[in-house]
């Protein structure tokens, strides 16, 4: 079973909260590809939020390939992953590491320590936990 959980006062909108989750599951392999998501319904009853709200975020996830709409079937991860563009890409992984680096020097990390736990970051990925 997912476990959504919505901050609202975090300033982040519910729709982009919803996606950063989705995504996340997809990425770590707790969704796989062909696996059905809740309805619009049912998740807009569950996080307690209006059903547009929903729709914005899978329709959203849809356009960037993340989700497949299938008209009357529901909503399902995409059976291929969505590939970016190679300078989308990098530019996306710069602004990531520039973060982390900030984020790293703020607290007094070493260069060796980021590159471990982006490595264990990695495989946790890569074994992604049972179902």
């Amino acid at each position: 079973m997912l476990h959504f959980q919505l901050d609202i006062q975090s300033g982040v909108p519910v729709y982009r909260q919803l996606m950063d989750q989705i995504r996340h599951y997809v990425a770590s392999g707790t969704l796989a590809p062909g696996d059905q998501l809740p309805s619009i319904r049912e998740m807009a009853k569950t996080l307690a939020v209006n059903p547009t709200t929903i729709v914005k975020a899978y329709g959203e996830l849809d356009h960037e390939g993340v989700v497949e709409l299938r008209h009357g079937r529901g909503v399902f991860v995409a059976e291929t992953p969505p590939a970016w563009p190679e300078e989308r890409r990098r530019e996306k992984l710069d602004a990531l590491a520039r973060q982390i680096a900030v984020e790293a020097r703020q607290m007094g990390a070493s260069e060796d320590e980021v590159r471990e736990a982006i490595r264990r970051a990695f495989i946790s990925l890569s074994n992604p936990p049972p179902p």
